[in-house]
């Protein structure tokens, strides 16, 4: 056992083990099954209807229903009609929702475990890895929602030797987070022995962080396991405020003997039956605070957990609100020897912490209106395209489950009149040579006038997803002029495959071939997010707002990855070993969903404002909109700069490194230069981004302030 406080070879022996929601209502375990017997009958069902056919790319990896046919079956199998409202993402509403119905529904997770108390009903739901994420949810029955702290705190007895299922837990955390249902508890297994040096810890640099519950140490629960508990956060700066009360950290050493998938002490396993269910693992966890640098401190202090990456002030900003984030955690000793390993696994701790730097913004609002708490859940898919396209499917079929946060066209590619007039290989040529020009610019301008007003193109100049290239086609064949006829007719195919390609253009500039047109189609309908990190690839989506009583409520959501590590061979020829993390943290996506989070509640002002009849509104909302698009378009080249940049430096370091190693000491300082030359051209689009968030952030400042002279 350790007793000092330099940290133990290898690392604090730690992993995900589950988060904790209190939420306003969990219905009966039977309610639950009910549910998710149903929803098994329809996959049966529908399985045996579609047995045989034949189906596209997409539907053979996601399994993916015809939405159409699924809610025919749907309706006879519950015998009722599915609202029309659940038929289109946007009409969806996410508010005043159970939960567990929408894990189980929107994801195929199912409840694998339970405990009830007098005061007090709790439900595990998970995937169907047992050893992947586990979702520990958790309410006051029917008649106790308004029960007094002090009758809470009377009714402990009443939980045995299990003081996490006790009532006082849910109303103080509600009191503590503005009477809001939450994530409330980050939960972690620890190795054997572990749990008292993290108790001496806390004791002795953060005792105002330890409840009175744990004062005298851990505490173990009827030999299942022994836990440890603390507040996650101070009120304030650390040492000069007292605990915030709200959220939690759990410390769970399990007993030997206890043989439950879930280590939460008093969970009662239940069985479950999963279809078309991707495994999910926890990746990392995210909360706003106050304090950025004291929750660091703190988790330095008794985890020993370092920062990872740092968004400085100025790179991550939306308009007028500006955050900074530092990801910080553990350093896994895990090399796994394929990507199945790498996303099983959960002792890498990756813990995103943000605050904010401005009055304005989803974190500055997070803050002011339900406190310090979790932000968002983040988890490891193995397939996110079929992963999220199948939510998609389900929430229309069954009319309950998830959206996802808008992301905007112009993220993935719209067609520019530059574009049809130079082609997709040439667009960024800087000679501007005009041998290489597919077609004139003024044939280039008809051809886009013409998708214009033919349909072809949306508002925002996207191209429609579900046109075929035989219909862009006939369109153009039969609107040309005849002064250009000659010239479109004689680059036709290329033309047509130009706006084709447009709807995906700067996802491919990021990763050419690595994808089929099909997936790629497949990103841009689901809004999946794409970043690269040297070799290794990030998709990310996030869900619109859980755990909310109203539309404009904070709270909290969900976030789905999938990292795919490089293939790349080792010096030995082998491949390499796979690092937890790879992919990175994608800066490019970070600043979009900081962004997306903003158009997202734009656009839902502007839609209430519309239905309302407030036209002055209606036009402010559309305004900041337009802004928040107009700063992602102007981001993204140097986004792609940035991340270029990381790219080619990251491959420098490796081969200064290697080189060093091998004795090529020519070749390890010919790398330095590289390595040099790509940080600062880095460095160069790091301050150009921040020019350009400046500017936003005046835009946006001069639209709020015309707004209230009005």
């Amino acid at each position: 056992m350790q007793h000092n406080d330099i940290e133990p070879d290898g690392g604090l022996d730690i992993r995900f083990s589950h988060v904790h929601l209190y939420v306003d209502r969990v219905c009966e375990l039977s309610a639950y099954k009910e549910f998710e017997d149903s929803i098994m009958l329809f996959h049966k069902k529908y399985d045996e209807m579609t047995a045989g056919e034949g189906r596209n790319e997409v539907e053979e990896r996601g399994n993916s229903p015809s939405v159409d046919v699924g809610r025919q079956l749907w309706q006879s199998i519950t015998k009722q009609n599915v609202d029309g409202n659940y038929s289109m993402a946007e009409e969806f509403a996410s508010h005043g929702r159970d939960i567990v119905k929408q894990l189980i529904a929107g994801f195929g997770f199912r409840v694998t475990g339970c405990h009830a108390t007098s005061h007090t009903n709790t439900v595990v739901v998970t995937s169907k890895d047992p050893n992947g994420i586990q979702i520990v949810v958790s309410a006051m029955k029917r008649g106790d929602e308004n029960l007094h702290e002090e009758d809470a705190n009377a009714a402990v007895e009443d939980n045995g030797p299990y003081h996490h299922f006790g009532p006082s837990n849910i109303t103080r955390f509600y009191q503590a987070h503005s009477d809001r249902q939450g994530i409330a508890v980050l939960a972690f297994e620890v190795g054997y022995e572990c749990l008292e040096g993290i108790f001496r810890r806390y004791a002795e640099h953060h005792p105002e962080l330890v409840p009175k519950e744990f004062k005298n140490g851990p505490v173990e629960n009827d030999n299942e396991a022994r836990i440890f508990e603390v507040f996650a956060y101070y009120k304030g700066e650390r040492d000069t405020s007292a605990a915030d009360e709200g959220t939690v950290l759990r410390f769970i050493e399990p007993i030997v003997c206890a043989a439950n998938t879930c280590k939460l002490p008093g969970i009662v396993p239940v069985d479950a039956s999963f279809s078309h269910c991707h495994p999910a693992f926890f990746d990392h966890w995210v909360s706003n605070v106050i304090s950025r640098t004291g929750f660091l401190d703190t988790l330095k202090d008794t985890l020993y957990f370092t920062p990872k990456v740092d968004f400085n002030a100025g790179v991550v900003a939306a308009g007028e609100a500006q955050i900074e984030s530092t990801v910080t955690g553990n350093t896994s000793s895990l090399n796994a020897e394929d990507g199945s390993s790498a996303l099983s696994d959960q002792s890498q701790i990756y813990l995103p912490i943000n605050n904010a730097i401005t009055n304005v913004g989803h974190v500055h609002g997070f803050l002011e209106e339900i406190g310090q708490g979790i932000q968002h859940i983040a988890s490891r898919v193995d397939n996110i395209i079929s992963f999220v396209q199948e939510a998609n499917d389900r929430r229309k079929i069954f009319g309950e489950g998830f959206t996802f946060l808008n992301i905007p066209r112009s993220y993935y590619g719209v067609l520019t009149k530059e574009m049809l007039r130079k082609g997709i290989d040439n667009i960024k040529d800087p000679s501007g040579n005009k041998s290489d020009d597919i077609l004139s610019l003024e044939c280039a301008h008809a051809i886009f006038d013409i998708c214009a007003a033919e349909g072809v193109l949306l508002d925002d100049s996207s191209v429609d997803l579900d046109i075929a290239g035989s219909t862009i086609r006939t369109i153009l064949d039969s609107n040309i002029s005849p002064e250009h006829k000659e010239e479109y007719l004689q680059n036709r195919a290329e033309v047509v495959a130009i706006i084709l390609h447009s709807r995906y253009v700067n996802m491919y500039n990021l990763l050419k071939n690595h994808l089929s047109e099909q997936s790629y189609i497949a990103i841009v309908r689901n809004q999946i997010l794409v970043d690269v990190q040297t070799d290794d690839l990030l998709f990310q989506i996030f869900t619109s707002n859980i755990l909310q009583r109203k539309p404009q409520d904070e709270s909290p959501f969900f976030e789905f990855i999938q990292r795919v590590c490089s293939e790349c061979l080792g010096p030995d020829g082998c491949p390499k070993k796979v690092k937890p993390g790879c992919g990175g943290f994608g800066i490019r996506n970070f600043l979009t969903l900081f962004l997306s989070i903003e158009v997202t509640k734009a656009m839902l002002a502007a839609s209430n404002a519309k239905r309302d009849g407030k036209i002055t509104e209606y036009e402010f909302a559309k305004r900041k909109v337009q802004l928040f698009t107009d700063q992602l378009n102007e981001s993204n080249p140097l986004l792609t700069e940035i991340s270029d940049a990381m790219t080619k430096e990251g491959l420098a370091r490796d081969n200064i490194t290697l080189s060093y190693k091998e004795g090529r000491n020519d070749d390890a300082r010919a790398w330095e230069q590289v390595a040099e030359k790509e940080a600062t051209a880095k460095s160069r689009a790091n301050d150009l981004l921040m020019e350009c968030n400046m500017k936003y952030q005046r835009l946006m400042r001069e639209l709020r302030e015309s707004q209230e002279d009005k």
